[in-house]
Formats: structure tokens, C-alpha cells, sequence
């Protein structure tokens, strides 16, 4: 703490100028002890972090905001509950601006979402998430009067008699899981070996077949959906050249001349697409002209 920075940075250092009679340093450099989280504390709002209890939706977006997300909150008073402040506290979603505001609730102990947002409802059965109901604050006060304690005991106990087997068996299940540990670890570490091995099976598979991704075992739904697939048959495919041939001549009428012209233009372009279909599979034959050319080429050589 010696250094002039440290010093500084707890404030401790005192200017030359400063004298006790100019009051305090935050009062000699008129400023607030807060500093920028006090700068509206001429309107009664001081800035906070405040800690969202409990998950909300947002009012603007829709979006979720979770329990524990901290804000840069306005907090101020707004009213008094007996000798208890009621606080409110303004702040914007990071997903939309939206503006929120919460207050306290003194009477209920909690707090109460105002504008800009609605509580999330978690509500579930007791029954079917086999858990305890605890009793409500209307029947903890009704357990001094004697009759409806000794009422309240006789359900307790036949409650406890129904759930009694429940308990058992899950206390039992519970000491068969973690009775060995060594067997359990045992067990999971086999699971793992497994699981490692099926894995490096399928990457070698698929590089095999040059995939650089990793192929899920086959399944029933993947083969009936593959054998539901339809490919275009010989039909299509002339239809689809008939086609061709007429969207590419010509409207008007035309003599006899040009009619077999146009029908070995169309015999032509069926012979260079099935050369071009066998060029493309691999099995190209060469024609009458490329042999005579070939012929005529070694002629000269010779």
C-alpha cells in the first residue's frame, strides 16, 4: 500500500488541495460514492444487479428468460407494506430491449412480475412425481385445535401405510445399484470399451467406402424408405426426348424435303446422346468415321 497507485485506487490519496475543511474526497471531486451507479439518485433510483428468481417469458420476444440471469436493474421505492419498502425494479431483456418490471411483495414473501413479462408455470402432479405433499399454512394453523390433529395423524398414517411398499422397493433397488462399487465401475467401463469399439468399426466402414463421416447402422425404417424410392424408367426417359424433339422444331408446315431433313436431325441427336450415355458409363465404341479416320492416319505413317 505504499505506491501512489494503490493508494489512489482505495482512496487514500489526498490532493495537495485538499483541506478537512472542503469535507470528503468524493464531496471535493463532486462525485457520488457509487459513482456511475448513482447517477440517478436525485430520482430516488439507484442501479443494481438484480437476479431473476424465477423463470420468466419474455413480453417482447417470447423468449425464455431463466432463473439466476442478472440484469442492470432501476431499483426505487414505491410504496410501504406496514414499516416494510416495497422495491421496484426496471430493467431490459437482452433478447429484445423489452422493458420488465418486478416489485416486491412483503406480504407474500416473493415477488410479483408488474409489466413486461409473465411467469413461467411449473406445475405437476404430486402423484405421479411420487413425491410428499407438504401441508398448506391454513392447515399447519388448524393442527392446534386437537380433533383435527388426531384426524390429521390417522391420514398420515394411512398414507404412510400406502406408501410404505413404494418406499421399500425403492430403498432396496437404491442398495442393490450402490452396494459394489467396484462391480458398477466394472460394468460402465466395459459399456464404454463396447461403445468405443462399435464406433471405430463404423469410422473404418465408412472410410473404407471414402465417406469422411461416420455411418449409423442400418435399420428398418432406412430400408423401407430406400425401397419406397422410384427411379425414371425407359418410358420417361423416351418421353422425355419426344418432348425435346417437338419443343425444338419448328411451328410452321413444312414440305416433305424438310420432313425427312428433321427426322434424321432427330435420328442424329439420338445417336450423339446414346454415344455420350456410353462415353459417360465407360463403354464408348468409336464410329465408322473415327475408324476410317484412325485407318487413314496409319496409311500415312506407313
Amino acid at each position: 500500500m505504499s505506491s501512489l497507485a494503490a493508494a489512489r485506487a482505495d482512496n487514500f490519496y489526498y490532493p495537495p488541495e485538499w483541506s478537512p475543511k472542503k469535507g470528503s474526497l468524493n464531496k471535493f471531486n463532486g462525485q457520488h460514492a457509487l459513482r456511475e451507479r448513482a447517477r440517478k439518485i436525485d430520482q430516488g433510483i439507484l442501479i443494481i444487479r438484480f437476479e431473476m428468481p424465477y423463470n420468466i417469458w419474455c413480453g417482447g420476444c417470447e423468449s425464455m428468460i431463466a432463473k439466476g440471469v442478472r440484469f442492470n436493474a432501476e431499483k426505487k421505492q414505491v410504496g410501504n407494506y406496514y414499516s416494510t419498502k416495497i422495491w421496484s425494479f426496471s430493467m431490459k431483456s437482452a433478447c429484445c430491449k423489452h422493458e420488465i418490471v418486478i416489485q416486491t411483495d412483503p406480504k407474500n414473501c416473493e415477488y410479483v412480475i408488474i409489466s413486461g413479462a409473465r411467469k413461467k408455470i411449473e406445475d405437476y402432479d404430486a402423484e405421479d412425481a411420487e413425491t410428499m405433499i407438504l401441508p398448506v399454512d391454513e392447515d399447519k394453523s388448524k393442527l392446534v385445535d386437537p380433533f383435527y390433529r388426531l384426524e390429521h395423524q390417522e391420514e398420515d398414517l394411512k398414507k404412510k401405510k400406502e406408501a410404505e411398499p413404494l418406499l421399500v422397493r425403492l430403498q432396496r433397488v437404491s442398495d442393490t445399484r450402490h452396494s459394489d462399487d467396484y462391480a458398477m465401475n466394472k460394468a460402465l467401463r466395459a459399456k464404454l470399451r463396447t461403445q468405443k469399439k462399435r464406433v471405430a468399426e463404423e469410422e473404418a466402414a465408412s472410410k473404407k467406402i471414402g465417406l469422411g463421416i461416420r455411418l449409423l447402422p442400418p435399420s428398418a425404417e432406412d430400408a423401407a424408405t430406400a425401397a419406397s424410392v422410384k427411379f425414371a424408367h425407359k418410358f420417361d426417359r423416351n418421353r422425355r426426348d419426344k418432348r425435346a424433339i417437338i419443343y425444338s422444331g419448328s411451328i410452321f408446315f413444312e414440305s416433305s424435303g424438310s420432313s425427312k431433313r428433321s427426322e434424321l436431325e432427330s435420328k442424329r441427336r439420338k445417336i450423339n446422346a446414346a454415344a455420350a450415355s456410353k462415353l459417360l458409363v465407360g463403354g464408348f465404341k468409336p464410329s465408322s468415321w473415327s475408324e476410317a479416320a484412325a485407318s487413314s492416319k496409319k496409311q500415312r505413317r506407313i
